[in-house]
């Protein structure tokens, strides 16, 4: 699996966005940074439980990741026909506007190593990566357990500020400033 200080994979997949047209072969490419960071977050499986409630966390946060430079990316092993239908069949989820990769090809996701190996489909891994490309961040949990997206905002927030932050650490706490010897 692809950690702290990897780039993430240069590679250009379809991707799925909105609930107002069908997918016409619309691509992202995961190489561009626009000097962004990228909050990328795998789900399992479309059309499931625990998902929606991710993908809806996120989307109700999206603005305050877009005001700290990041975009937010959704993807699981589903294809972008199915993401789309899944948008139109839930309120919530076509109000999460923000990309939905369709790596049915499950070429991103075996990149990356989060393929689960009995299942077929994705881990529920996030990964935050810098606008130079690298990941500086990576959680990965089980199938069955869901994600707290504000802590991935948190996460960014720490990361962000290049400083040393201690356990819970959140916005406009101290940092930790070493003693010199």
């Amino acid at each position: 699996m692809l950690t702290v200080g990897d780039k993430l994979p240069n590679l250009t997949v379809p991707v799925q966005q909105g609930s107002s047209a069908l997918p016409a072969g619309e691509t992202i490419d995961l190489g561009q940074t626009d000097g962004k960071w990228k909050i990328l977050f795998y789900w399992p499986k479309d059309f499931t439980f625990v998902c929606p409630t991710e993908i809806v966390g996120y989307g109700e946060l999206k603005s305050d990741f877009a005001d700290r430079d990041a975009v937010l990316i959704g993807a699981s092993t589903d294809t972008s026909h199915v993401h789309f239908a899944w948008r139109k069949s839930d309120e919530q989820l076509a109000n999460a506007d923000f990309p939905w990769i369709a790596d049915n090809s499950k070429r991103l996701a075996e990149a990356l190593g989060i393929l689960h190996p009995e299942e077929g489909v994705a881990y529920r891994a996030t990964f935050i990566v810098d606008p130079d490309n690298v990941i500086q961040h990576v959680t990965v949990n089980g199938l069955n357990v869901g994600r707290n997206p504000a802590e991935t905002l948190r996460v960014l927030d720490a990361l962000q500020t290049d400083e040393l932050c201690p356990c819970n650490w959140t916005d406009g706490d101290e940092v930790l400033t070493p003693l010199a010897a």
